[in-house]
């Protein structure tokens, strides 16, 4: 099978990579390697096996287009984007060209050149909004959402806050109508949070990569301040480790028959659930290190509690999480340590 990757050099794109390569697909890998970590995962993913590099740009029509008419792919796990919320903000039209554009580029390829290729579309629980019309209860550790016991479903209602849900929600939306008027098999996963190997967290994406990475820090004496936090440290996210993560793009794409033209809320589930107090706790007893913050104003249309319910993801895709929060959690603090050795 030949699979393309865009952004297959960023922390998503390179696990899929990788796993594309253990199971002997035929691999191009789209990248401008604008992205920290991108180089870096590129050497890596060369030490994996044969695939083919395209230094292409998801903005450009003539890149997009010349590399999907030239390779012709079966299928398309299409990951690259803009990913932080303070940089939509910050430069709402670079947001916008990335993820909605850039979306679109590879729709009309694909329409034109490979319409019987599938395209799983990387999208985002921030389609949702802020969600502050949930009445919460709050405990000494987290929000919790008493109305959905199970997590939010696909049918929770859409609010496209900030640019990048805006951008973001353009392209799911783009993706569901190409399956609808065209025919085209694409399939929207709307992620809650991801983490693991290869993930190169900043202060404003990637949360969980950086706590560890400040965890680490401070358990070696690299960190002589307190790092900060927004908002009280209560709001929930379940997460989902790398290998979970790539174990579904290749459910989705096994099952893409029965799955095309359909969203899905994905994510470690209630039971992958955590807030940051209960990362910091669960950090410091790894570490054997007491952790120092300091709390800054919560950010913009933060959702208190996201977690995804998985009901029509197990039945569409046969798929559910392997890896619990706290073997993935251990694992990316030893990630974190050896990123510091190097």
């Amino acid at each position: 099978m030949k699979i393309l990757i865009t952004g297959g050099c960023g922390f998503l794109g390179s696990n899929l990579a990788a796993s594309a390569l253990e199971r002997g697909a035929e691999l191009m890998v789209f990248d401008n390697l604008s992205r920290l970590g991108s180089p870096q995962n590129l050497e890596w993913l060369r030490g994996q096996g044969d695939f083919t590099h395209v230094h292409g740009d998801i903005r450009n029509i003539n890149d997009v287009t010349r590399t999907i008419r030239d390779f012709k792919p079966d299928a398309i796990f299409h990951v690259a984007g803009q990913v932080a919320m303070t940089t939509s903000i910050a430069n709402p039209r670079m947001d916008f060209e990335i993820n909605t554009m850039g979306s679109l580029n590879v729709l009309e390829a694909v329409r034109d050149h490979t319409p019987e290729a599938a395209v799983l579309y990387s999208s985002s629980n921030k389609v949702y909004g802020d969600l502050e019309y949930i009445d919460y209860q709050e405990t000494d550790t987290r929000y919790i959402d008493p109305a959905h016991p199970h997590g939010l479903d696909e049918n929770t209602q859409l609010e496209f806050q900030s640019p990048y849900g805006c951008s973001k929600g353009a392209a799911d939306q783009y993706m569901q109508d190409f399956a609808r008027v065209y025919g085209l098999k694409t399939l929207v996963f709307r992620h809650s949070s991801m983490y693991g190997s290869r993930q190169f967290g900043t202060f404003d994406q990637g949360w969980i990569a950086w706590f560890c990475s400040q965890a680490v820090k401070t358990s070696q004496g690299l960190l002589d301040t307190p790092f900060t936090i927004a908002g009280n440290g209560k709001q929930v996210r379940d997460v989902l480790e790398a290998r979970d993560m790539s174990r579904l793009y290749f459910s989705g794409l096994e099952h893409i028959e029965r799955a095309k033209g359909q969203v899905l809320n994905v994510g470690g589930g209630m039971d992958n659930s955590l807030s940051l107090l209960e990362l910091f706790t669960m950090l410091q007893e790894l570490t054997g290190t007491e952790l120092h913050y300091e709390k800054l104003p919560a950010r913009f249309s933060d959702q208190r509690v996201f977690v995804a319910d998985l009901t029509k993801a197990k039945a569409l895709l046969d798929w559910e999480p392997e890896v619990s929060a706290l073997q993935g959690i251990s694992n990316a603090v030893r990630w974190a340590e050896s990123q510091l050795q190097r």
